[in-house]
Order: C-alpha cells, then structure tokens, then sequence
C-alpha cells in the first residue's frame, strides 16, 4: 500500500477535498460532528500557516490523508522567544486508516521542517497516537502552559536533540485556532448533512484534555 501513495504539498485545487476527507476522518471523534474541517478551511489564511509544510497523500488520483502546520512559540524563564512548529489537522480517510499513511506524513514533514531550521514540534493529542513518532510528555522538556500545568495531552518533539534543554519553556498556540463555533456550523452547513452521535472516543478525549501530569513539589 504505502508504495503507491503520492506525497505533494497541497494546492489550491485540492481545498475542497482535504476538508471533505478532514470532515470523514474526525467526524463524531472527539465530540458530536467536528470542527477540524473548518479549522483546516480558515488557517491557510493566517500569517502563521506553513504551506510548504502542508501535505496530502494522494492515490490513483485521491486525496486520502493530509498535515498541516503553523507557527507556535515558546518563551523561556528570562523571556527569550522560539518559534516552533505544530500540527493539526492530520487526518487519512476512515479505510485507510493504521496503513502507515499517517506515518509517512508525519516523518516526511519532520524532515522538511528541520530543512527549514525548525527545532521543536508541541502538539495536543493521545499520547498513545504519537511516542511512536518520538514525542514525550511536555513535563520532560519542561514545557508548559502559562497557569504552569503541564497538560497529559501536551507532547513535544525535538528535531534537533537539546533544543530545549537548560530552561524552562511557556507555550503559546497561535491564534489561527481561535474559531467561533457559530462559523463552524454554518460552514458545515455547506456538506452533506450527517447525523451528530455519542461513541466512546469522545469520552477518551475528555480525559486527555481535562488531566493534567501532577509533578511532586
């Protein structure tokens, strides 16, 4: 499978297709519906989108997955600031799903990005979804949100090994993921209208996103 899968940057044509297959891969995940495909819809616009780092997997001619990225920052203890780099949405087509497609995705942008002289990639998710790329818990880089917590789901990768070593770190998200939910829906309203549901994955995403790592004082 994985030899005859494309990997491009995306370009304008495939807009509508990316959100399409952005919409299948997360709908009724994390809560009832999504949001992502609007998501993915409005950050190609923001100054901190990162087009040559925006991909799609492409087989006989269809788009089966997708990674986008835009700036984040760090600032330190003594206010010295770093420009990183996080992803989302990521998404592949329910049937193609746990292929490898996401794998390949994610370790081809890696390597542009560190081409491009990024060091550091802070993303949220399951963290079961990503120590196999290299990511660890945010509280063993000593990064953390600006109440101190180190969220469960907060994971960070270096692309260059000491990045971050000898400070401690404040993440900052871009504002290119501030949204308003009344735009999502009446973008979503533009798609086939499917059925809004409960399924226990939304569950699991509550508890990764409302836990934090408790750290010994």
């Amino acid at each position: 499978m994985p030899d005859t899968i494309i990997l491009r940057t995306e370009t304008e044509n495939d807009y509508r297709a990316v959100e399409e297959l952005t919409r299948r891969a997360f709908w009724n995940l994390y809560t009832p519906g999504c949001n992502e495909h609007y998501i993915a819809h409005v950050i190609r616009s923001h100054e901190d989108f990162i087009p040559e780092l925006d991909l799609v997997a492409e087989r006989s001619g269809q788009i089966i997955g997708n990674i986008m990225y835009t700036k984040a920052r760090l600032a330190n203890e003594v206010g010295n600031r770093k420009d990183i780099l996080t992803f989302g949405p990521i998404s592949v087509l329910p049937e193609y799903q746990r292929r490898g497609i996401g794998k390949r995705l994610i370790e081809t942008s890696f390597a542009k990005a560190a081409a491009m002289g990024y060091e550091v990639v802070v993303i949220f998710g399951n963290p079961g979804n990503y120590v196999n790329r290299g990511f660890k818990s945010c509280e063993k880089y000593n990064v953390r949100l600006s109440d101190g917590t180190f969220p469960t789901a907060m994971l960070v990768k270096e692309l260059k090994e000491g990045a971050l070593t000898g400070h401690r770190w404040m993440y900052y998200e871009s504002p290119a993921f501030s949204i308003k939910e009344a735009e999502a829906e009446a973008f979503d309203a533009g798609f086939e209208k499917w059925e809004k549901a409960y399924q226990p994955s939304q569950e699991e995403f509550y508890i990764y996103s409302h836990s934090t790592i408790a750290i010994p004082k």
